[in-house]
Formats: C-alpha cells, sequence, structure tokens
C-alpha cells in the first residue's frame, strides 16, 4: 500500500512509499480505507521525534476517517464492511482504574493513535474495535476528521471547564483548529464568545467579539466584560499567550490549556493565583463517550478548511501547520 513513512524522526525523513505492507488484522481488529485526515501539531511532534513512537518504521497520522474494508473474526460491534467510521484516537485497555472511572483518554496503559501504533497517513490502517466509531453515511469528510482530536479536545475542554450559561468565553488561536470548534460548543452552551484572531470569518462560527490586536487582549477584554475579565480562557497554544491568559482571567475563573505548540514552560505568578482563586485547568483530549455525543451533533458543526494537500504531499501539509498565512484547517486526502 502507499503510505507516508519514516524510519528516523525528522521531517526531512518523511517518505511516501508505494509498497509498505498493509497492516495485519488481528482476531480483534477492524481494517479501515482511510479516506481523510486531518493535519494535527501532533503529527509534527510524531515524525519530528518530539514524542517516542513505535514501531519503527513508522507512519504518522492521528486524526483518521474512512469506510470499513475487513473486519476480525472476533469484532462483536455493529460494524460492517462499507461503514463509514472515524477512529479514537486513545489507545486503552478498558480496565484500568482511569478506563473504569470513564476517563479512557487518560488510560494507564495507553496512549495515541500515530504515536505508539502506526496512524492514517497511508492507505490502511487497522485498529482495535473498541477505537472504531460508525458515523453518519451523509457527513462531510471534513468534519468526520476532525471529529476525533479537533472537535473533541475543546469540547472536554469545556465541560471540564464548566462553562455556563451568559459566562465570558476568551479562545485564542480561535480560527485555528480547536479554536474554531471552542467557539461553536461555547455558543451551544450559551456562553459570549470573545475570539482572539484577525480574522472576521469567525463571527460565522458565532463569535460575539473580535479581538484583532494581539497586544491589547487584556485592555480589551476589561472594556468588554466591564472590568469582570473572563470566566474562562481557552490556551491552545502554550507559552506564547501565557501571560495574557491569565491576565485575562477574572475572580474565580478558570483557565483551561490543551496545548504547548510555542512552548511548555510557564512562569506563574502564585500569589496573583490564591487571590482571585483562579483554577488551572489541564485537558486532554477527550473521553469516548463525548466522542459519541459529537457524532450525534456533527451535521451542526462547521469547519474552514484553508488547505487540501494529496498523500504523496504530507511533507509540505505537515509544514503548513506553522504558515504565517495560515486561514484554517488543512486536510489530507488520501
Amino acid at each position: 500500500m502507499k503510505a507516508a513513512i519514516f524510519e528516523k524522526a525528522g521531517i526531512e525523513n518523511l517518505q511516501i512509499r508505494h509498497n509498505v505492507g498493509e497492516p495485519k488484522l488481528t482476531d480483534h481488529d477492524v481494517l479501515v480505507r482511510v479516506r481523510m485526515c486531518g493535519v494535527n501539531p501532533i503529527d509534527h511532534m510524531v515524525t519530528s521525534g518530539a514524542v517516542p513512537v513505535r514501531p519503527l518504521p513508522h507512519i504518522p497520522g492521528c486524526e483518521i476517517c474512512g469506510t470499513i474494508e475487513g473486519i476480525g473474526k472476533h469484532v462483536e460491534a455493529d460494524l460492517h464492511n462499507g461503514d463509514r467510521v472515524i477512529i479514537h484516537s486513545r489507545v486503552f485497555d478498558g480496565t484500568c482504574d482511569m478506563c473504569l472511572s470513564g476517563l479512557d483518554m487518560l488510560c494507564r496503559n495507553g496512549g495515541i493513535v500515530s504515536a505508539i501504533t502506526n496512524g492514517g497517513f497511508a492507505e490502511y490502517v487497522a485498529v482495535p474495535q473498541r477505537n472504531v466509531l460508525k458515523v453518519p453515511n451523509d457527513i462531510d469528510w471534513d468534519i468526520a476528521a476532525s471529529l476525533p482530536v479537533t472537535t473533541l479536545t475543546p469540547f472536554h475542554a469545556l465541560n471540564e471547564a464548566s462553562l455556563r450559561f451568559k459566562e465570558y468565553l476568551l479562545v485564542f488561536g480561535s480560527s485555528g483548529n480547536t479554536g474554531m470548534m471552542a467557539i461553536q460548543f461555547a455558543k451551544r452552551m450559551g456562553a459570549k464568545v470573545i475570539a482572539v484572531s484577525k480574522d472576521e470569518w469567525v463571527k460565522d462560527l458565532g463569535a460575539d467579539y473580535i479581538i484583532s490586536e494581539y497586544d491589547k487582549v487584556v485592555e480589551k477584554v476589561k472594556d468588554i466584560t466591564n472590568g469582570k475579565m473572563a470566566d474562562v480562557v481557552i490556551n491552545s497554544v502554550g507559552i506564547g499567550i501565557w501571560e495574557s491568559c491569565f491576565e485575562s482571567v477574572g475572580i474565580y475563573g478558570r483557565l483551561v490549556t490543551f496545548g504547548g505548540l510555542t512552548g511548555a514552560d510557564v512562569k506563574l505568578n502564585v500569589q496573583s493565583l490564591y487571590t482571585r482563586q483562579v483554577k488551572l485547568i489541564g485537558s486532554s483530549r477527550g473521553t469516548k463517550a463525548e466522542l459519541k455525543d459529537l457524532i450525534n451533533i456533527s451535521k451542526e458543526l462547521k469547519t474552514k478548511v484553508w488547505k487540501r494537500f494529496k498523500l504523496a504531499e504530507t511533507k509540505e501539509a505537515i509544514q503548513a501547520l506553522f504558515a504565517q498565512e495560515r486561514d484554517g484547517r488543512i486536510m489530507l486526502e488520501v
């Protein structure tokens, strides 16, 4: 089969090969013919060596959707050849204390699909049946590919932050992968959304206010909220916006973070933290149960695609994540 694959870490080592062996199907696995993948910062981390991977040679690609083309003989789920499916991007055993508590994304014996397993930047991928979820036959492939990470991550984060009706949510990176979805979820929850972006189109997703001057975020949030500041702040970027994030959180507010693309080590004013009684929340992906909830509302969600690449252009697709002119999602057509 055709696949993007590397034997040694480094984006420069990523190759397109046409003679990669198809994945072996075990009794409890499902074989998926990949149709579309979202390109995600995780893919850069995997290919660059920022996270350890196995096996080697290795195929990246964590946001996967496609159609079933093979089923192991002991697969018990209601899955059939031809079904449209997405892949839950967390490997989990279903038996540890985290899994039994419903927190399968924190499985003590698990990891990330495409890091501790081969990913979806290939014509085929085989995954355990527990990771395969059916989606509607008329679902848009762009939305389907965005559900496992880009959509699930902010959905879980806002659930963790307990965003409430009429609260102010400040979204940094609002025109990025997760930011687009965070805006839509916040509006469904009845919140007032302040989007940090230079793109006016985020208003079409539901943003109530747009802050385009990045060096004046704190000042603008203060004006919009009449001095109250934001109830919830989302940081999906990392250290690059940390100071603005922290200063924009109001008294008894919540700062939730799930990204470190610009760096992970931050300075924290502990006195300001406890004086304002701010809650810092780390959020990691989301649960399989939440992903099922998202499938049910998937037809109501929107995404903006900036560029589409072919499998042969995988290296360029990953590098495009850092393009200054990037204006929406990057998708990989397989």
